[in-house]
């Protein structure tokens, strides 16, 4: 089943963002990889494609897991939740209907 991850940032997250970025991207290239990942990108702060300084409010990332609890699990070791950037995080069901 697909499952939707969304983060909300931390106050000033870019830093902390900027420490962690490679190890994030890895994990959701490694899903890509499996055929598993259907969308995942950042909220920019400023409403433009490069928000520069003013960085990001969260993210969203809709992958397929066998359970919302392997789901859980998997957003649980994202290394931005080891950097500080995420204040929190909400896992739910995802049904894909378009496109």
């Amino acid at each position: 089943m697909w499952y939707a991850i969304i983060s909300e940032d931390v106050e000033n997250s870019l830093p902390l963002r900027k420490t962690a970025r490679a190890d994030h991207l890895a994990r959701l290239e490694a899903l890509k990889a499996d055929g598993r990942l259907f969308a995942a990108g950042p909220n920019p702060a400023a409403d433009c494609e490069d928000p520069g300084e003013a960085g990001f409010t969260g993210s969203l990332v809709i992958a397929e897991f066998d359970s919302l609890e392997a789901a859980r699990n998997w957003a649980d070791q994202d290394p931005y939740i080891k950097a500080g950037v995420y204040a929190d995080v909400t896992v739910k069901p995802y049904k894909i209907v378009l496109p």
